[in-house]
């Protein structure tokens, strides 16, 4: 077994150099051991490599005893709601969501769609899939088919009120990904006209990769958004989990202010409730959800931390600068189909394009995520601090954030690699150059 394709988070190579039928059926085994469920979900994308992966899987799976019940093509949302609403003590999600077509893995959950990360499971499901030793079960387990679209549908329209919603264009790319099953079968019920852009499901993903937190593969949409004067655009990743949206004019929109879009139409429902944000978002966001009269918490990056700290504070959301969107009331679990509802509600109640309702929330300058290879990180991360020693605020939340009046930037290590990863915000543009340019050359000297 290649040991690397077991992430923090969850489960990721190339198909079938990295990960192969034979590991997949041994994690389909060590899966249902470490749980000790009598049965679990399953659910995959359009992937050439899933169907195979599904069936391996499914053999480890049964051989050790429990049922495999198949949800067929889905979303990894749906799959988490399919877990948690019809209380499926585990679920797995066959994807490799945004990664290119070569590759596939598996997003693994437990009861409550409570995801698994390499500290609550993953790594102790690699090491009992490479050592085998697996219990001898009483029974072998069966394969029973499901749809759960129809009750995913009636779930995500639950949020919002669609008599409230107005007949907005709307422009939504699908990447070739499961975006294209789900969406038609939401947008059915509501009065909004879709421009489709690539629905057909193609896991060769042959007009752009299904990530749109890459700006260039949102160009697609944004052209869209301007031919045909609708009133936003929509893009999704491959397992139609994240989206980004552009506004009316075609302008990107980060996931920051969705956030805090989404923050301020569920505190009309949900007064004075909390809701988190992660560390790098704008300081826009914890003002915007102050001033509906919410209670704004600030949280690591990873959805296994906010997941859990959502749990802990009863929290109603949770946002994400890179597209992913926590519903309390979709059993903690990310959908970027939900917050989607929700902004298009927002929109549509205060009849104002999304350019408009952002004007007042996205008033500073920020750098987005900048990449840099450290050899010795804790060394480099000590200079940074000492260098800022004057700061109004530092704090080691999630590396290290260094706050002054004006202008802030958080640096912290990746998971996987010898990276730092860099984010800037000023008040103004060209302070947010000069602040950029000066620390990236702390770090890059």
């Amino acid at each position: 077994m290649n040991l690397s394709i077991f992430k923090s988070y969850d489960i990721r190579g190339i198909y079938p150099t990295e990960l192969d039928d034979e590991t997949a059926e041994r994690i389909g085994r060590a899966f249902v051991q470490h749980l000790g469920a009598p049965a679990v979900a399953v659910g995959r994308d359009m992937r050439p490599s899933s169907r195979p992966l599904f069936e391996a899987f499914a053999r480890g799976a049964t051989a050790q005893g429990a049922d495999v019940i198949d949800l067929g093509l889905t979303s990894t949302d749906e799959l988490y709601f399919s877990v948690g609403k019809f209380a499926y003590p585990g679920g797995a999600m066959i994807t490799a969501s945004h990664n290119p077509k070569d590759y596939n893995g598996f997003k693994l959950c437990r009861e409550q769609a409570i995801a698994l990360s390499g500290d609550t499971g993953v790594f102790a499901i690699r090491d009992l899939a490479a050592r085998g030793g697996f219990s001898t079960p009483r029974t072998t387990g069966r394969i029973i088919a499901r749809n759960p679209l129809p009750e995913f549908v009636q779930h995500c329209l639950s949020f919002i009120d669609v008599t409230s919603l107005r007949p907005l264009t709307i422009a939504i790319d699908a990447g070739n990904g499961m975006a294209g099953l789900i969406v038609p079968a939401i947008f059915r019920h509501l009065p909004c006209k879709v421009i489709p852009l690539y629905f057909e499901l193609d896991g060769s993903f042959p007009n752009h990769p299904a990530s749109p937190i890459e700006a260039e593969n949102m160009a697609d949409v944004q052209r869209a958004v301007r031919e045909h004067k609708a009133d936003l655009g929509v893009a999704f990743d491959g397992d139609a989990d994240r989206m980004f949206i552009t506004d009316e004019r075609g302008e990107l929109v980060g996931g920051d202010m969705v956030t805090a879009l989404v923050a301020k139409m569920l505190l009309r429902k949900h007064p004075g409730a909390k809701i988190l944000y992660n560390l790098i978002s704008s300081r826009s966001v914890p003002e915007v959800i102050k001033g509906e009269g919410g209670i704004p918490v600030r949280t690591r990056v990873g959805h296994s931390h906010i997941k859990a700290i959502m749990r802990e504070e009863n929290a109603v959301f949770g946002g994400e600068h890179s597209g992913h969107f926590y519903f309390r009331d979709n059993y903690y679990a990310d959908s970027g189909l939900i917050a989607l509802l929700v902004v298009l509600e927002l929109v549509s109640r205060e009849g104002k394009p999304v350019s408009e309702l952002l004007r007042p929330l996205d008033t500073r300058f920020r750098s987005g995520e900048i990449n840099t290879h450290v050899d010795d990180i804790p060394a480099k991360l000590a200079l940074l601090e000492s260098h800022y020693s004057s700061a109004s605020e530092i704090d080691h939340l999630d590396g290290v954030t260094v706050n002054y009046p004006t202008w802030w930037y958080n640096v912290r290590p990746s998971n996987t690699e010898p990276l730092l990863r860099l984010n800037v915000e000023a008040d103004t543009r060209e302070e947010l150059e000069a602040k950029r340019e000066e620390v990236l050359a702390l770090i890059r000297s």
